[in-house]
């Protein structure tokens, strides 16, 4: 091999075809030492016969009946791994672990996880929708009155995210809980009194380090650019010849106005919070809007992370609700759900900003302004200081807090 010494030292192939299957057939062999094999480790006696057809119990076995329940079953264990997910983040809030911005990695990579799911059940509706209406219609009344809203699992994650209870269309006029008794009817009540990922990550925006009206002030500073900003552009449209052109400008520039008098009104923030159109509170907002126009910077650029993944998070669950909704169309029509709602109309009505977790943060595009009026930073007269109160025993093994077990 020309001298290699790789090949000629190091690197050893069989002599022959008996010689190779031998070692491939080493060690292969240990149920002698008491090892668990793949199937118990999955427990897949219990998942791959949970598959029960009711057309096939009823002496009617319907082919595509097995499609139906693999994919929602399927539905379920994703949605088991997002509350997996969710409470780690939640619990990593809860602590202050977050305190420590390393630990920051953790919250972004678990939420960025999260969306990866999603994207893989928005398109698991493409192989539930291999079955036709008709094909559908052959089973459906085995169903009985068994129904997607009694999902237990995804009205806890919606309650865990922080979709609002008050916000909710009512199911048949009625409660959505009073779908549920018992234990899941409890642990629905618990999960609205939990703290929820929006209730979290408010309270750690507005710690947002540069808000302070003692510190950097950059709200008040953004405040003063965006004034003096409008007021010279205005001063430049007074000058232009008198036109139609020129009355369109303005008007333009007034209504632009009038969305930054309102974005520095607390009051007004106020009044929309109480209504239901914001969701974040007036300090909170402050730190989101911070983190967007800095995102360039290292200091901002994981939390910029973090604001990203949970906008996709409902953009996903909203791209999720409306593929149901239009497979619930294609499939039954205008005709009642099998849990007694109006089906594809209730439905209809749930693809809506009341179900989105961080509208706020979809929002703040609202606010763009030319980088010029953004208060700039200058390291070197004022740093954002370091913040480790709470380590993670990842990298100190004397932290001050007890880390969360992963």
């Amino acid at each position: 091999m020309s001298g290699c010494p790789f090949f000629a030292k190091t690197h050893q192939f069989p002599t022959s075809p008996s010689e190779e299957n031998d070692d491939a057939q080493k060690d292969t062999d240990k149920s002698s030492k008491g090892e668990i094999f793949y199937g118990e480790y999955l427990q897949l006696d219990k998942i791959i016969t949970a598959q029960k057809l009711q057309s096939e119990l009823k002496g009617n076995k319907i082919h595509d009946e097995h499609l139906f329940i693999v994919t929602h079953q399927s539905y379920e264990l994703w949605f088991k791994q997002v509350m997996w997910e969710l409470d780690s983040v939640r619990e990593l809030f809860i602590h202050n672990h977050v305190r420590d911005e390393r630990n920051m990695l953790k919250v972004v990579s678990r939420i960025h996880r999260i969306t990866m799911i999603f994207k893989l059940l928005v398109d698991q509706f493409a192989v539930l929708e291999t079955m036709t209406a008709l094909d559908f219609f052959d089973f459906r009344e085995y169903l009985s009155s068994a129904s997607g809203f009694q999902s237990l699992q995804f009205r806890l994650l919606e309650n865990k995210f922080g979709v609002s209870e008050k916000l909710r269309v009512p199911y048949n006029r009625r409660h959505y809980r009073d779908k549920f008794q018992g234990q899941e009817s409890e642990s629905l009540v618990q999960t609205e009194q939990e703290p929820t990922l929006l209730q979290l990550v408010e309270k750690w925006l507005e710690r947002t380090p540069g808000l302070e009206k003692d510190g950097f002030d950059f709200w008040g500073k953004l405040q003063a650019n965006i004034a003096e900003g409008y007021r010279m552009e205005k001063q430049t449209l007074e000058k232009m010849a008198n036109c139609e052109k020129k009355q369109d400008l303005l008007e333009d520039l007034t209504k632009q106005m009038e969305v930054f008098t309102y974005l520095f009104d607390s009051k007004h923030h106020e009044h929309l919070l109480s209504k239901g159109d914001r969701r974040l509170s007036y300090r909170a907002l402050q730190g989101a809007l911070m983190i967007y126009f800095y995102r360039e910077e290292p200091r901002f650029q994981v939390p910029f992370q973090l604001l990203t993944y949970l906008m996709e998070v409902d953009t996903l669950m909203t791209k999720w609700r409306y593929n149901h909704v239009c497979m619930v169309h294609r499939m039954i029509g205008n005709k009642a759900g099998t849990g007694g709602s109006s089906g594809y109309h209730y439905l209809r009505s749930t693809v809506s900003d009341r179900y989105k977790v961080f509208v706020d943060l979809f929002n703040l595009a609202t606010y763009l302004v030319p980088r010029a009026w953004v208060p700039k930073l200058n390291p070197t007269v004022y740093k954002f200081q370091y913040i480790a109160e709470c380590n993670d025993s990842s990298y100190s093994s004397s932290g001050s807090c007890s880390s969360e077990e992963d």
